[in-house]
């Protein structure tokens, strides 16, 4: 008789997913992201557990909150599966190829701040005030589009020369006063744990046991918020970039106190270009658009790992490949070439060896092969970061016990 019922049950938790699931799927925007609720992932026992569970009352019930699990592919291919569907010059590199975007981003920033020179005594105030906000913006996008040369070289995905990596990425992003080395390693640390709530390195929703309150700047402070982020990490597990003794950091002291010598020397050079042409003219032609693209830093960083249903896992459940499919693409519009198709950014999560310039063609087969898996969202870029800034304050602290977190 027990058996029966046992039977009994199991057939109606079986309906359960087939109605609840499907019926759990949204459409955000333009997302585009199908689930396979038959396929496998966990065990069937284990997934129809903690999704009647998760149902119960309609509150989080053993750390799996409601329709959670509608949000987790639950067929995932191995990373080699993914990888035969990409053609193998993807993951190739050129020198030459890559250098090109190097001198390309540089010669861009100087020819438009030549321009801007050119064209200051020419015209007159009113004509001023326009050009002023498009320079900053598009001088903002170059910088953001250099610290991405300098990303790839951190990824060693710019050539299989270390050396040469470390060097380009050194001068990338000294110019926009980041700390190359010590950001290299936080970054890749970030790579080996997405969107795991107890490992990931920024922007991750916090357990209650780790909650310190506080308070944050509406969006991170924008520009501000990365420079913070820099100096101070992000809580509770915090790294210090300018701190070679961090524990992160005190293994590779030769290429952070590289990157510090390499910054040290820079702000020298910004001391003399104040000393000879003032102030206002640092912050006008270097301190702006470097606030500008640190803001793009922030919102990138936030966007493409957070948004509606885009799931978060305790580091038990976590596992690789559905760690780096919980990353997003999105469309920059304008920018998006200017700033290297870093949006396509879930190829760039599975393959970071894949060079900037092969990811939308790696992107294209990978969301042709696995079309179920695809996570991409064509929304307005500043009215979703301060709508999922919004989500973030209000659903950032965790139960203990939460297994499986998606933001509503």
């Amino acid at each position: 008789m027990a058996s029966k019922q046992k039977e009994s049950k199991n057939v109606d938790l079986h309906g359960l997913m087939k109605i609840v699931i499907p019926a759990a799927l949204s459409r955000v925007g333009e997302q585009v992201f199908v689930m396979d609720h038959n396929g496998d992932g966990d065990s069937d026992s284990d997934v129809k557990k903690r999704v009647a569970n998760g149902f119960q009352n309609g509150k989080v019930q053993n750390g799996v909150p409601p329709c959670a699990e509608a949000s987790v592919p639950k067929h995932v291919p191995s990373i080699t599966e993914i990888k035969r569907a990409i053609p193998s010059h993807c993951f190739q590199s050129e020198i030459r190829h890559s250098m090109y975007y190097v001198f390309q981003d540089f010669a861009f920033i100087i020819a438009l701040y030549a321009t801007v020179e050119w064209l200051s005594p020419l015209v007159p105030t009113w004509w001023q005030m326009f050009i002023t906000p498009v320079y900053w913006m598009l001088q903002g996008t170059f910088f953001t589009a250099l610290f991405v040369v300098g990303h790839d070289c951190g990824h060693e995905s710019f050539s299989n020369c270390s050396l040469l990596n470390d060097t380009i990425g050194t001068l990338t992003h000294t110019f926009l006063w980041a700390p190359y080395f010590p950001w290299k390693l936080s970054h890749k640390h970030h790579h080996k744990n997405n969107n795991n709530i107890d490992k990931d390195e920024v922007f991750y929703p916090i357990r209650e046991k780790w909650d310190e309150g506080g308070f944050l700047l509406p969006g991170f402070g924008l520009g501000f918020g990365w420079f913070g982020y820099m100096f101070r990490g992000y809580k509770p597990r915090q790294v210090f970039h300018f701190d070679p003794f961090d524990p992160m950091l005190k293994e590779h002291m030769v290429g952070c106190l590289c990157t510090y010598v390499g910054l040290a020397a820079w702000s020298l050079c910004l001391y003399h270009y104040t000393a000879t042409h003032g102030l206002f003219y640092l912050i006008y032609h270097w301190g702006v658009p470097v606030f500008i693209f640190a803001t793009y830093n922030v919102m990138i960083t936030f966007l493409h790992h957070t948004d509606v249903d885009v799931p978060w896992y305790s580091d038990k459940n976590w596992e690789f490949v559905r760690g780096q499919l919980s990353s997003i693409d999105r469309d920059y519009g304008w920018a998006h070439y200017l700033i290297h198709n870093i949006g396509t950014h879930q190829i760039h999560h599975l393959f970071s060896k894949v060079p900037h310039y092969h990811l939308m063609e790696a992107t294209a087969h990978f969301r042709k092969a696995f079309p179920e898996l695809v996570r991409y969202r064509t929304d307005p870029i500043l009215p979703t970061f301060f709508n999922m800034f919004k989500k973030y304050m209000e659903q950032c602290v965790l139960p203990d016990d939460t297994e499986l977190h998606v933001y509503k």
